[in-house]
């Protein structure tokens, strides 16, 4: 386990001391749980920025195909 010095606001600490206090957990483990948190919405939002990039990427392309089956007659093909 590695040590981190912390400074963090006045407020955020009081707020931090109420919460481990009523949940009666340690501190530590009360901020290595609220990292280990931020840190799966920070990867969620990493993948949905890359996934919209990469939708951008392809979507010229993706519209061409779209129009290029439109123009298809399917008129004359017997079923």
């Amino acid at each position: 386990m590695k040590t981190v010095l912390l400074k963090i606001d006045d407020s955020i600490f009081v707020e931090t001391e109420m919460n481990v206090l009523g949940m009666k957990i340690s501190r530590t483990r009360y901020i290595n749980e609220a990292i280990a948190y931020y840190n799966k919405v920070q990867k969620k939002l990493l993948l949905e920025n890359k996934f919209k990039a990469e939708s951008n990427l392809v979507r010229k392309d993706s519209l061409n195909v779209l129009q290029d089956f439109e123009k298809i007659d399917y008129s004359d093909e017997s079923i």
